[in-house]
């Protein structure tokens, strides 16, 4: 066996999946139990459920077993996120050092109405990342402005940052250029625009209906009777962000432009000193080592859930019970939640149980646009709600929340996912099913 590169799986097991549910227990369970979501760090339940996952996996030595954990936790896809955290870390926090974050939120409030507040940042998001094709850079580009409407505003800071959050998925489903669009289309043979199409049609109105509930509790939120004149200049790193990654841009050179206009411009206008730029930057990046910690020991685990055969095990019995078209549909739901449960990745699990889902769609006779659809429409459920996605933990670590604090004010992937297994049941859109 290469010690260098362990690909051998094991028969589909049970038993492989423990390690999520160790977690589970150890973090989500207990922190509902004492009523506190502060009181188990996530990054201890990872560790604990970490070591577990290393002694269960059998039949190979211990130098061996760090191997294959080591390579979950080096996976190409992990690496880059990490990059992007570390980007995502140094603007955040340069952006607040110069000002643009207070600018933003001050244009924000001169622009919206009070009670078109709330909807109008979900909207933002909504156009932002069905733009940009990524929920990352979404919550990324809005949470910082988020946190400082709720600050002056007085709206819950959890609500708010879930609405953020509920918009950038909302773009991570639909958008031609979110790999999630991408992945769901190339494993189902389809084109891009069909599923574009179907999905719409499916996810509209959950949409609706929540931009309405935003409409409502808008009513009662009222902005600072005396607003703040806005610094236009200040704005400009976020509106760099926002048109260079809606141009397609490379999310991690979005980031470095970001980065360096806080520093040209503060250093303009007299806000930020040049060595108080590398401290702030240097601040950023030094507060995501705890979401880094997490997304190591994170991909590391799910590996070893992977080797044991955690995943296979699920397919397996997943698809020994298919009949018949409304069955095929819950199946193809339930393989890639699942999955992504296990992956804490939406593209991953996609391209994981894609073919098994096309294997699906051919047996029963479904449409492949709603097959694609229905992949997409639950991974990026299931990636909006579970607290340790890349997405939430990166929401919960600019705004200085809890994930599972923002978890329960997440409207859009929950109606999202409603409405999508009533379309299921339904069999809507008619043409398509």
């Amino acid at each position: 066996m290469n010690k260098e590169n362990i690909t051998i799986q094991r028969k589909p097991s049970l038993w492989a999946l423990s390690p999520l549910f160790v977690f589970l227990c150890l973090y989500l369970v207990t922190s509902i139990l004492v009523n506190d979501f502060y009181k188990v760090p996530i990054t201890v339940a990872f560790l604990f459920s970490s070591v577990y996952a290393l002694l269960i996996t059998r039949r190979l030595p211990l130098s061996e077993r760090i191997t294959l954990f080591s390579q979950g936790a080096s996976n190409k896809n992990v690496m880059l996120m990490l990059w992007i955290f570390i980007l995502a870390g140094a603007f955040a926090q340069s952006a607040q050092a110069m000002g643009a974050v207070d600018a933003t939120v001050n244009l924000t409030l001169h622009i919206l109405p009070d009670r078109l507040l709330l909807a109008g940042i979900f909207l933002a998001a909504c156009f932002i990342s069905i733009s940009i094709g990524t929920s990352v850079g979404t919550i990324v580009a809005l949470t910082p402005v988020a946190v400082g409407i709720a600050e002056k505003t007085g709206v819950d800071l959890p609500f708010m940052v879930a609405i953020v959050v509920g918009g950038a998925f909302f773009g991570d489903n639909l958008s031609f250029i979110s790999d999630t669009t991408i992945a769901s289309t190339q494993t189902l043979g389809c084109k891009m625009r069909d599923k574009f199409k179907v999905n719409s049609r499916i996810v509209a109105p959950a949409a609706l209906i929540v931009l309405l509930l935003y409409v409502i509790e808008g009513y009662q939120v009222q902005s600072p009777s005396q607003l703040q004149n806005v610094e236009w200049i200040k704005v400009i790193p976020y509106i760099i962000v926002l048109l260079t990654a809606i141009l397609g841009v490379n999310v991690m050179l979005v980031l470095l432009l970001g980065i360096l206009s806080t520093g040209i411009i503060g250093m303009t206008t007299g806000s930020l000193e040049f060595f108080n730029w590398f401290g702030s930057m240097g601040t950023g990046i030094s507060g995501m080592g705890e979401l880094i910690i997490i997304t190591l020991l994170a991909g590391g685990m799910l590996e070893l859930i992977r080797y044991n055969g955690g995943i296979e095990y699920i397919i397996k019995k997943l698809t020994s019970h298919v009949n018949g078209k409304r069955g095929a549909e819950l199946t193809i739901a339930a393989l890639v939640s699942i999955a992504n449960c296990c992956t804490a990745n939406n593209t991953i699990a996609i391209i994981t149980v894609g073919p098994i889902a096309k294997d699906i769609s051919e047996k029963f006779g479904l449409d492949r646009r709603k097959s694609a659809s229905i992949l997409d429409t639950f991974s990026c459920l299931i990636q909006g709600i579970i607290p340790y996605g890349a997405q939430i933990l990166m929401a919960a670590e600019l705004s200085s929340l809890s994930p599972l604090s923002i978890i329960r004010y997440l409207y859009y992937p929950f109606a999202m996912g409603i409405v999508a297994l009533l379309c299921i049941m339904f069999r809507y859109p008619r043409k398509y099913s």
